[in-house]
């Protein structure tokens, strides 16, 4: 086959959580452009009808849902509407986040609510989704991880900024995503869904010019990641070419951890 029509994603219904965010709005972005079908989904509806608009507008097919990751009644509901109005599902993107805990000495409460979406309603709905492409015949299953799942923070990055006092619940939830990912690869075993998890490192957002200099200076690439560059990892584990890229982690993060 000819490596253009193993990257299409023509044909393909994609659901992308958190379409909305910065890395969301970038996946969502570039696997419509490959030519699949998205379903952005989170509790904003507003947002995402927002974002799904200005896809549409440049000929892109997106189009918004909303889901609670947190209640597991939302996500059966999402579930039964995306099989109601598209018959099927071929790609699940797990990437929707919750951030309340504000820091090491935050309340523990607010471990715990970060728990009840990133962990507990985390696992529901990658279950869920999962058992919705094995009813389609099979697929893909992109988890979205981060480096800080990988390793611990650096915290001279943040020498001159008021930044670094970074929340334990990040680090705890997304490593445990990367071996969750390696579990699902196993226990679906020969029922034709492939899992992938991409560990991005830190994206720009117009931070301080001093944790910029910080950071970029350690990246061999020497810059951040921008918007374009996980779009076109995401379109080949998605797609055909990434047909034998199975239960792997990818870490996207400009050579800074090499």
């Amino acid at each position: 086959m000819h490596v253009l029509d193993l990257l299409s994603l023509k044909g393909k219904i994609i659901l992308v959580t958190g379409g909305a965010g910065n890395y969301g709005k970038s996946i969502t972005e570039g696997l419509s452009e490959a030519g699949g079908t998205v379903i952005i989904a989170s509790r904003n509806l507003e947002a995402l009808q927002k974002v799904a608009e200005d896809f549409n507008k440049e000929g892109l097919d997106v189009h918004a849902m909303d889901v609670d990751q947190a209640d597991s009644d939302s996500v059966m509901r999402l579930k039964d509407q995306i099989m109601d109005r598209f018959g099927r599902l071929d790609v699940f993107v797990n990437n929707a986040v919750s951030r309340p805990m504000k820091g090491y000495n935050a309340a523990i409460e607010q471990f715990a609510a970060s728990m009840e979406v990133n962990a507990t309603g985390m696992m529901f709905i990658l279950r869920e989704m999962t058992d919705l492409i094995v009813q389609s015949g099979g697929g893909s299953v992109i988890n979205i991880s981060s480096m800080m799942g990988m390793f611990g923070p650096d915290l001279s990055n943040y020498e001159g900024t008021t930044m670094g006092d970074l929340p334990p619940d990040y680090f705890f939830h997304n490593g445990g995503l990367i071996n969750l990912n390696r579990y699902m690869t196993k226990m679906l075993t020969g029922k034709n869904v492939r899992f992938n998890c991409i560990s991005p490192g830190g994206l720009f957002n117009n931070q301080s010019p001093r944790f910029l200099d910080n950071y970029c200076k350690k990246v061999p690439l020497g810059r951040m990641a921008n918007k374009d560059d996980i779009k076109g990892l995401m379109v080949l584990l998605s797609s055909d070419a990434g047909a034998y890229i199975n239960g792997e982690n990818i870490l996207m993060d400009g050579g800074l951890n090499a």
